[in-house]
């Protein structure tokens, strides 16, 4: 069954469960009011007979409506109300017949215009009935645009995350690929090898995964380590990782790609500078509800201002920023500090949490 046969069939169960209940409780507040009067027995009957016949008469209007609520509003306006009082004179004649031809055994009014009368009390109750119709239909309408304003902004929501999610550098394929092929030229065809196996399982990792969804930290680990491989086979001994995780913290959800670029800018902007013993010690951490992430270098550092990098032209640190900000709005830190005793130091903290993504 389709979503929208669903919806039709949960309308047709609420208007019936609505028209029935009205019309019941209609009946109920009647029999309580004859009360006040000195009435027979069969009265009940005769308040059954009137509710069903305005159960059955006020039918027709729902179908009428929903034809007058396409046209103009004036039309609209002029089909609701020429409805409601036909539906109401209707049902005060058929009530008349009911008190004088049953409850009073036969009685028949002087004059024939006397069936017409207590139009305006049904009309009443027809009017309560139209405007309990379009109140609902009007909420209807409200929820569902409510729904797709809702829908929309979450697509444009997960949209922007995944174009900052995929907004890698190309400069990282283009340093990969010059150092296959040069691997190539010297006949160093095992590494290269190598190097194009890790390559290929670091882009499928990056591209299989949903932005939308977190993953645990230690899958996200196990993808930055083939990255630095590939870097390590670029810069050799100039190149050095320090890796220091808490178990505990290898099962925390985090936005999946979100270190990489971290490390990428260090290798970019530290360790490509230095001739020899460049660094980067990647650390994670618990502290109460939050997981603590470090990334930091020994580089020649750099000048940072309010919390951002002079260096950073691309898109890299300040696409992670964004990244969590439209994952954990207020909930989450990210600064940007000088690493003693030289370098730079990102810090990202963000919520604990270890279920299924």
């Amino acid at each position: 069954m389709s979503r929208f046969q669903r919806v039709i069939e949960s309308n047709e169960r609420l208007f019936w469960t609505l028209h029935s209940a009205g019309w019941a409780g209609f009946a109920i507040i009647y029999y309580i009011g004859s009360f006040l009067h000195d009435v027979r027995p069969i009265w009940v009957f005769i308040i059954l007979l009137n509710a069903y016949a305005g159960w059955l008469l006020t039918i027709p209007l729902r179908y009428i409506y929903r034809w007058a609520r396409k046209q103009s509003p004036l039309n609209m306006l002029i089909i609701v109300i020429v409805s409601c009082y036909l539906i109401a004179l209707v049902w005060a004649v058929v009530k008349n017949i009911n008190y004088w031809e049953i409850y009073k055994h036969g009685y028949r009014p002087d004059e024939w215009y006397m069936y017409f009368t207590n139009t305006i009390n049904s009309l009443i109750m027809v009017g309560c009935w139209s405007g309990v119709y379009f109140g609902i239909k009007n909420f209807q309408m409200l929820q569902k645009e409510k729904q797709n304003a809702l829908k929309a902004s979450t697509m444009a929501h997960q949209a922007h995350i995944k174009m900052l999610r995929y907004q890698l550098n190309p400069h990282f394929l283009f340093n990969t690929l010059n150092a296959i092929s040069t691997l190539i030229l010297l006949k160093e065809n095992d590494t290269a090898e190598a190097m194009v196996s890790r390559l290929s399982d670091f882009l499928r990792y990056s591209l299989d995964n949903d932005p939308i969804k977190r993953v645990p930290l230690g899958q996200e680990i196990k993808a930055l380590r083939l990255y630095l491989e590939i870097e390590k086979v670029r810069f050799d001994d100039r190149l050095e990782v320090s890796w220091d995780i808490d178990e505990q913290c290898e099962s925390a959800l985090v936005p999946s790609m979100i270190l990489q670029p971290i490390i990428e800018n260090a290798i970019k902007h530290a360790i490509s500078k230095m001739e020899n013993g460049g660094k980067i010690n990647i650390t994670a951490r618990t502290f109460g509800n939050d997981l603590l992430m470090d990334v930091a270098d020994n580089g020649p550092g750099a000048d940072i201002k309010d919390g951002q990098l002079s260096r950073e032209n691309g898109v890299g640190l300040a696409n992670i920023k964004e990244r969590l900000q439209s994952l954990y709005h207020r909930n989450f830190a990210f600064s940007i500090e000088h690493n003693e005793p030289s370098g730079v130091r990102v810090r990202i903290r963000i919520p604990y949490d270890v279920k299924d993504a």
